[in-house]
């Protein structure tokens, strides 16, 4: 039997979990596996020593499995917990962008994603972000006001899921980041990770222990033709991951897959 994972790095509470999981049933059997908790930043990180507790909840009607461990335990769990493994691993929506190599490496949402490449499973992973105020953005994102912007998000990365699994795509891994407002007419590309890192995150707090303190910190002279470049133009962009021995995306995969705004003129990236 087929089914498609879903899973995520904010946990069972993540306001993005629900809408995508009906968006996504429209593709076929959803199954559920996330962290009981928020497990943010914490990359492809592996439960090793401390056992795991799984535990079946109902939300909305529906049943789901959280996990006591990380994201990429959850996709691990969920490969032994039901009868037969799943055939595409999807995870996010993730609250805030994972684009640029830093940010892509240290991110629990494609962590998920990696883990499916170590079973041997597709992945997807879905990241939607803003410019700007992201604390306020991120304290509206989990008001019943933006309920309407997570059904509208959810629609988006189903149909976009739908069109990545339709063509081949070079790279076991893909990582999409949406920006917030976006639609189904918004422009997409198909692009690499900006080469970023996020510097000295960890700062000294007066009590003398140390703690994170998140900023946007691209340390690169161009972000044309990246991640990071599309998402602050307004626009969707899809990455693919694990690609260093596939060939480069082709002419075919790009007109199936990007879409600029009417009369809009190429732009570099573009091919």
């Amino acid at each position: 039997m087929s089914w498609i994972l879903l899973t995520n790095d904010d946990g069972v509470d993540s306001p993005a979990l629900m809408p995508f999981r009906a968006a996504l049933a429209r593709l076929g059997e959803v199954r559920v596996v996330v962290p009981d908790s928020e497990r943010s930043w914490i990359g492809k990180a592996l439960t090793r020593f401390d056992p795991i507790e799984a535990a079946e909840v109902e939300r909305e009607g529906n049943t789901l499995v959280t996990v006591s461990g990380f994201p990429a335990d959850a996709v691990q769990i969920a490969a032994a917990y039901f009868d037969t493994p799943p055939h595409l691993v999807v995870s996010g929506i993730n609250l805030g962008y994972n684009h640029g190599t830093g940010y892509i490496a240290s991110s629990g949402t494609v962590g998920a994603a990696l883990e499916g490449w170590e079973l041997g499973i597709p992945a997807v992973a879905f990241s939607a972000g803003c410019r700007g105020e992201w604390a306020e953005w991120y304290q509206f994102m989990h008001s019943e006001a933006a309920i309407p912007v997570w059904n509208r998000l959810a629609d988006l990365c189903a149909g976009l899921l739908e069109e990545i699994r339709s063509v081949e795509m070079p790279g076991d891994v893909v990582s999409v980041n949406v920006p917030w407002e976006a639609d189904s007419s918004t422009a997409r590309r198909v692009v690499p990770a900006a080469r970023v890192s996020y510097g000295q995150i960890h700062e000294r707090r007066p009590d003398g222990s140390f703690g994170h303190r998140y900023r946007e910190q691209f340390d690169s002279d161009s972000l044309e033709g990246t991640d990071i470049g599309v998402n602050l133009r307004g626009e969707i962009a899809i990455t693919p991951l694990l690609a260093a021995s596939s060939p480069p995306v082709g002419d075919e995969v790009r007109t199936a897959l990007e879409r600029r705004p009417p009369g809009g003129e190429p732009s570099p990236e573009g091919g």
